[in-house]
């Protein structure tokens, strides 16, 4: 947990000193990412909410995605992530978005969707960015991953972008 509280920090002291704001949707972590980032005294200041999508119908009235992208593609899916990102960064009116559905297990796998497969999802008004990964483990290693990878790749996007002047 330390780690994780380390990289929120981070990710809180860039969001801050460019006076930018950061949301989530998640699914499989359940509130686990927007739990670390407000583990950071005064992320008020730059987290502006957090959407718990656990279920489809979440999903749809939360963030918006479509019922055809959920029944064409699946919860767990670049493109059911991508909707989730742009939907959260519209509903919170934030500048970055972050979104992941996957599947924690134990059960719920398929040979198609296994066991630790986990989509993210980054998005800004320039656009979304999608992964897929496959986490080994039991269902809390697999959260704790996925959190510790949204991060990560949110910290190092940070990183690159220069904030519009």
């Amino acid at each position: 947990m330390e780690q994780l509280v380390k990289l929120a920090t981070q990710i809180g002291e860039r969001l801050k000193a460019s006076n930018q704001t950061v949301t989530t949707a998640e699914s499989c972590t359940g509130g686990g990412i927007s739990y670390v980032l407000t583990e950071v005294a005064g992320s008020s200041a730059w987290f502006e909410r957090a959407f718990v999508t656990y279920s489809n119908d979440a999903k749809r009235e939360l963030v918006g995605v479509a019922t055809d992208t959920l029944v064409d593609h699946g919860a767990v899916s670049e493109e059911v992530v991508a909707e989730m990102a742009a939907g959260a960064l519209k509903e919170a009116n934030a500048d970055f978005a972050l979104a992941v559905s996957g599947i924690a297990g134990p059960t719920g796998g398929s040979e198609e969707k296994p066991v630790g497969m986990v989509c993210f999802g980054w998005a800004t008004s320039k656009g979304t960015v999608t992964e897929t990964c496959l986490f080994d483990g039991d269902r809390h290693e697999i959260r704790r991953n996925t959190i510790a990878h949204s991060l990560c790749r949110l910290l190092s996007y940070l990183d690159s972008e220069k904030p519009e002047q």
